[in-house]
């Protein structure tokens, strides 16, 4: 863990955001070095956002479980790119979410690849953050397929087999404009919105508490209208809607359904477009492979029950394609905050956790189908 923690050190100096490929670059460089050589790597670029795949032998494989990766994190200030540590914490942009679980995932890999009887992968992406489709189901649309994933976002050795599916919608308003001290005389595109967007939410409460539904949340709201004493001629509203898999007026719906769907809150006058939709995460919480994850991280002391997760992840490319993944990685907090941290004493049973799972998966499992 030593090992681990002083290349976890040098890792998280690596400001890998979006708008600096080349520091994309440099954290997949960093942790190829880190597995070391031995091994077959593919390298994979779209759209500029590089990928890589690490495997064994040649050609590639269906593999039987695949490590997944994303080295990418959101921005933070200058500090945050300058780890510390403090008690049981290590402070750092990304330790959380998810450098120090990828460096767990690449030493599991490294440790245990060329001696399993079968064939896993180590999938180091750098989009994740920005939606993933340069990294995670590039790969997948070039052809890398397997039939168990673990993607090392941070759970506290939990297992995320949920993560909710979204769309992003649009709601129009259009009026007649005019002076506004003569209501009736125009019609108000933005009271049309208003009065839309408060029969979603009637149907949709903003939930006090965590819950395991659908939400729909008010992102944006506004007019070009720029004087009081003018009557909006037009309107426009953003929506951010998040959907278990067990929402069937959502899960599996078409665009058109979805429009279809939400048109039927709107006032006259106000259309519906939706700009893009991501399907939910599920896999099925019987499985064998998650059974002995399951197992594998409760001998070392941890709970490992399934957790919910309300944002999306790379998680849904793999459900897309019917292919069974799961988020498990180390503990953690402050996400994305000014603060965040990993858990130190979560990695080395984490790291203990994959090791057992990987060499102790049963034949039945993972056999050619």
């Amino acid at each position: 863990m030593d090992h681990l923690l002083s290349a976890a050190d040098e890792l998280l100096t690596i400001a890998s955001t979006a708008d600096r490929p080349g520091e994309l670059r440099r954290a997949i460089d960093y942790v190829l070095d880190f597995v070391g050589p031995g091994f077959t790597v593919e390298r994979f670029e779209s759209n500029g956002v590089p990928s890589a795949l690490v495997y064994c032998g040649n050609p590639r494989p269906e593999f039987a479980v695949i490590l997944n990766a994303h080295l990418d994190v959101v921005p933070g200030s200058p500090d945050q790119f300058h780890p510390r540590r403090d008690g049981d914490r290590l402070y750092a942009r990304g330790a959380q979410d998810m450098k120090v679980s990828a460096l767990a995932l690449a030493q599991a890999f490294r440790d245990t690849a060329a001696a399993l009887p079968y064939p896993i992968a180590l999938q180091l992406v750098a989009d994740e953050e920005v939606g993933g489709r340069n990294g995670t189901l590039h790969q997948l649309q070039s052809g890398v397929t397997g039939r168990f994933v673990i993607i090392g976002e941070h759970s506290r050795l939990d297992i995320v087999a949920d993560s909710k599916g979204l769309v992003h919608a649009n709601l129009r308003a259009s009026g007649r404009g005019g002076h506004g001290a003569y209501p009736w005389l125009g019609d108000n595109a933005l009271l049309k919105l208003v009065r839309t967007v408060t029969r979603l939410q009637d149907a949709y409460p903003p939930p006090a508490e965590e819950a395991w539904r659908t939400t729909v949340n008010l992102a944006r709201i506004e007019t070009p209208n720029r004087a009081y004493n003018q009557i909006p001629a037009d309107a426009e509203a953003w929506l951010d809607i998040r959907f278990p898999p067990e929402d069937a007026t959502f899960a599996g719906a078409t665009a058109d359904g979805m429009a279809a769907y939400l048109g039927g809150f709107c006032e006259p006058g106000v259309t519906v477009t939706i700009n893009h939709v991501d399907g939910p995460h599920h896999a099925d919480h019987d499985r064998p492979e998650i059974a002995h994850l399951r197992r594998a991280a409760q001998d070392q002391g941890f709970a490992s029950d399934f957790l919910y997760k309300h944002g999306a992840g790379d998680g849904r490319f793999y459900s897309a394609r019917g292919i069974a993944a799961v988020a498990f990685g180390v503990g953690g907090h402050g996400q994305h905050g000014p603060e965040e941290y990993a858990e130190i004493p979560t990695i080395d049973p984490y790291y203990r956790a994959l090791r057992q799972f990987l060499e102790h998966l049963p034949a039945t499992v993972t056999s050619t189908r």
